[in-house]
């Protein structure tokens, strides 16, 4: 039996226990004393970094305090009909047996699983865990690759520098200079702006987009209702105000969408939550039922927004202070997007003082400091009195992994809030917004003040001499 000799290879094979124990598992094992033997073995690989020997491997046994007299005496003597010649064989046919077992094993286990789900039999799963159940299951093997060798692999290393990388880009110039062509698959993007200033607006608006540019989008949503983002949805894609919207007549709204639906392949589904009442595991069920009802699989994740979801791990009302639950949030839904291999797109609000702040930082975001630390790339939304009148925001860099947060470190964007649209403003109307001047001295109130205190003046440390 297979079994037998996996046992026996991993206690007279020290390069086979070594490359196979991180992959096995004790599910794999049909027998009781099967499973032991591989348990203890491996307990004592973990303690003593070596593989243990037959008279090792008995004591561990002797010393166990689970095991009746029939199952003592059946595991010493499996124990002793261990033995080399089971392992005598080549390497590479005991790692593929092996490998070959341990997928058999995990499929047939999901599918047993699947059944005990179906049958209402197991309460750690439900129904639209499955499809993930069996394709964890379908994706066991024997991961070969114990590393990058940096002078043996510089070939693959120059490909790799040179290899194009999939993006998604925006349709806002600014935003795919500083991402180098947009944002990277299984990344968390964060938008930070006070109440108000252009949160679901801005998402909305890369919503559509994305929509146009054929890929298939997901808005999740715990703040407005599904119509209510579908209605700026819309708006930005229909060129009209959200009011003009309201008393449009029927034919005109078909003939509207009959042309937007001719210029993308794409699918955008949007769907809603209450607020705080959701969790990466509804989104992760959310992805399957999609998948399996509708053939949908999203190329990128709106959630609007973060600070209004659930964590998965920490129940509500736990004794945790918010650090610590944001920051858990954030992980939990950065790790939602490496599993569907998506680019999950989300906000956050400003604190107090950065609600009040017109140039804001990382220290601004609220509840959580956790949050910036866990982003991929994360920017601030910033509006002003003088911006309003222009009809323009403010961008600025907070955090960003594919590029230099100060190359340009802010610009601005044109905003059509009654169309629920963004766009690009002419290269003269970023005027001094990109050097790292402060916003306000850019404003009419920091010129005032400049005329009427004249300019600053640098401030010379005494030198003390006289004491001396």
């Amino acid at each position: 039996m297979i079994e037998n000799t996996i046992l026996s290879s991993l206690i007279f094979n020290e390069e086979f226990a070594r490359k196979t124990i991180p992959f096995l598992t004790d599910e794999y094992f049909n027998e009781v004393e099967d499973k032991i033997l591989f348990n203890s073995i491996s307990e004592y690989m973990e303690k003593y970094n070596d593989v243990p020997d037959k008279q090792a491997l008995s004591i561990t046994v002797e010393e166990r305090d689970d095991l009746n007299e029939s199952q003592y005496a059946s595991i010493t003597k499996k124990i002793g009909e261990l033995n080399y010649e089971l392992t005598d064989q080549k390497m590479d046919w005991l790692l593929d047996e092996t490998e070959k077992f341990c997928q058999e094993k995990a499929v047939y286990n999901a599918v047993r699983r699947s059944i005990l789900v179906l049958d209402g039999k197991d309460k750690e799963y439900d129904r639209g865990s499955i499809p993930k159940i069996l394709s964890d299951a379908l994706s066991v093997g024997f991961d070969t690759n114990i590393g990058h060798d940096f002078l043996g692999d510089f070939n693959e290393r120059f490909e790799f520098y040179h290899r194009k990388e999939e993006k998604i880009a925006f349709d806002l110039e600014y935003f795919n200079t500083i991402t180098k062509g947009g944002v990277s698959r299984k990344a968390l993007i964060v938008a930070l702006a006070g109440t108000g200033v252009g949160k679901t607006l801005l998402m909305t608006h890369c919503a559509g987009a994305n929509l146009m540019e054929g890929l298939n989008v997901l808005y999740i949503t715990m703040e407005m209702a599904e119509e209510r983002i579908a209605e700026r949805i819309d708006a930005n894609l229909l060129d009209v105000t959200l009011d003009d919207l309201k008393i449009m007549p029927r034919d005109t709204y078909n003939q509207r969408m009959a042309r937007v639906l001719k210029k993308t392949t794409g699918k955008l589904v949007i769907k809603e939550y209450p607020t705080a009442s959701a969790s990466s595991n509804h989104f992760r069920f959310l992805l399957n039922e999609l998948q399996l009802k509708k053939n949908f699989k999203p190329d990128i994740i709106y959630i609007d927004y973060l600070n209004i979801c659930q964590s998965a791990r920490i129940k509500q009302g736990a004794n945790v202070n918010s650090y610590t639950y944001i920051k858990a949030i954030a992980e939990e839904l950065r790790g939602l997007g490496v599993e569907f291999n998506v680019p999950v797109f989300t906000a956050t609000q400003t604190n107090r003082s950065g609600f009040s702040n017109s140039d804001f930082g990382l220290e601004d975001t609220s509840e959580s400091f956790g949050l910036p630390a866990t982003a991929d790339f994360m920017f601030g939304i910033i509006s002003s009195e003088e911006l309003e009148k222009l009809g323009q925001i403010m961008i600025k860099q907070l955090k960003n992994r594919w590029g230099d947060i100060a190359s340009p470190s802010r610009f601005v964007l044109g905003i059509d809030r009654s169309k629920m649209r963004l766009f690009d403003v002419e290269q003269s109307a970023q005027g001094n917004v990109m050097q790292d001047k402060p916003v306000m001295d850019n404003a009419a109130f920091g010129k005032r003040m400049d005329d009427e205190l004249g300019p600053k003046k640098s401030f010379k440390k005494p030198t003390f001499n006289g004491f001396q």
